[in-house]
C-alpha cells in the first residue's frame, strides 16, 4: 500500500512538473510546428503572452489520455474557457462610451477625417484586440487606426472609413502578426478545423446570409477567440452590439453568417513575433472605461 502511495506521488509530482515547463517558458515567438502536407499542427505557444487555446486543448491528447498521468490532474490546468477574461474587447459606439460601458472609450465619439469612428471603427477594435491580446503590449482602436495609415495603403474617405481585408493583413503583419486573409471554407468542417489551430480571427459578417445571431447588419467585423471543441463554441469580441460582447457563442452562427459577397470573409492569425513587430506602441492615452 505504501509503495502504491509512493508511485501516485511521484506521478503526480512529474505531472505537476511538465505543467510549469510548459507555463514558465521564456517568452519569444508565437509560432506553429511545421506541419505535413494535409495536416495541422499542434499550436503550442507562450501562455504568459494570452489565452492560447491551443496548449490546453491538446494537453488532454498529448499527456492524460496515455493514461501516464491520473486524469484528475485535469483540475490543475487553466481551461481556455478561464482564459477568456484576458481578452481585449474593445467597443466602438458613443452610446457605450457615455453610458460609461467598460471596454468603451473616447474613440467612439472621435471625428477622423469625413466619418465618425463609431461607425467605421469595428475593424479597428479587432485588430486592437488581437495586438493588446496576444503581446505583452496594450493600444486602443485609435492607435491601431493611426498605424494602419502608416503600415498599409488604407486611408479613410468621404465614402468609408472601413479597413479592407489587404490593408488589415498588411497592418498586423507590420505589428508582428502571422495572418491570412480566407473565403469561407466549402463545407463547416474545414472552418472547425481551422479554428482549432488559429489564435483568433477576425470575422465579416451579414445579416443578408444568415439572421440566426446578427440583425440588421449588412456588414460588420467581429472578433473570435478560444474555439472549444466539446461544445463547439467561440468567444465572441463584438464591438458593435454591447449585449453579445465577450459571450460564448457556436461557431456554427459565425460560419452561416459570413459575408459571402465579400472578396474574403475572415483573416486568421495564427502567429507572433516579436522580432516581427515593427510598431511595439504601448499604452492607451485615450480616456475609456477601462476593462471591467
Amino acid at each position: 500500500m505504501y509503495k502504491a502511495k509512493l508511485a501516485v506521488c511521484i506521478v503526480s509530482l512529474f505531472a505537476f512538473a511538465c505543467v510549469a515547463v510548459l507555463f514558465l517558458l521564456p517568452k519569444g515567438d508565437v509560432k506553429r510546428p511545421e506541419a505535413q502536407p494535409g495536416e495541422y499542427a499542434p499550436l503550442f505557444v507562450d501562455k504568459g503572452n494570452g489565452p492560447y487555446a491551443g496548449v490546453s486543448a491538446d494537453l488532454p491528447a498529448n499527456i492524460f489520455d496515455t493514461g501516464d498521468i491520473p486524469a484528475n490532474l485535469k483540475d490543475y490546468i487553466v481551461k481556455p474557457k478561464e482564459q477568456a477574461s484576458l481578452v481585449y474587447s474593445f467597443l466602438q459606439g458613443p452610446k457605450s462610451y457615455s453610458e460609461g460601458l467598460a471596454w468603451a472609450g473616447s474613440w467612439c465619439e472621435e471625428q477622423v477625417g469625413y466619418n465618425k469612428f463609431g461607425g467605421f471603427g469595428c475593424g479597428f477594435c479587432c485588430m486592437a484586440n488581437i495586438y493588446s491580446t496576444l503581446t505583452g503590449y496594450e493600444c486602443s482602436p485609435l492607435d491601431i487606426f493611426e498605424f494602419a495609415k502608416t503600415a498599409s495603403k488604407y486611408y479613410p474617405t468621404s465614402e468609408s472609413g472601413a479597413i479592407g481585408w489587404k490593408d488589415m493583413k498588411r497592418t498586423l503583419r507590420a505589428a508582428g502578426f502571422t495572418c491570412k486573409n480566407y473565403q469561407k471554407p466549402a463545407t463547416y468542417k474545414e472552418f472547425q478545423e481551422q479554428m482549432r489551430h488559429t489564435l483568433s480571427a477576425i470575422v465579416l459578417v451579414s445579416s443578408a446570409d444568415d439572421s440566426a445571431f446578427w440583425k440588421d447588419t449588412p456588414g460588420h467585423y467581429v472578433n473570435i477567440w478560444l474555439y472549444q471543441q466539446d461544445d463547439d463554441t467561440v468567444f465572441l469580441a463584438e464591438p458593435g452590439a454591447p449585449e453579445n460582447n465577450r459571450k460564448w457563442i457556436p461557431l456554427r452562427y459565425v460560419y452561416d453568417a459570413l459575408k459571402t459577397v465579400s472578396e474574403y470573409q475572415y483573416l486568421a492569425v495564427t502567429s507572433y513575433s516579436e522580432e516581427e513587430n515593427t510598431w511595439k506602441w504601448n499604452g492607451i492615452d485615450d480616456i475609456w472605461n477601462g476593462k471591467y
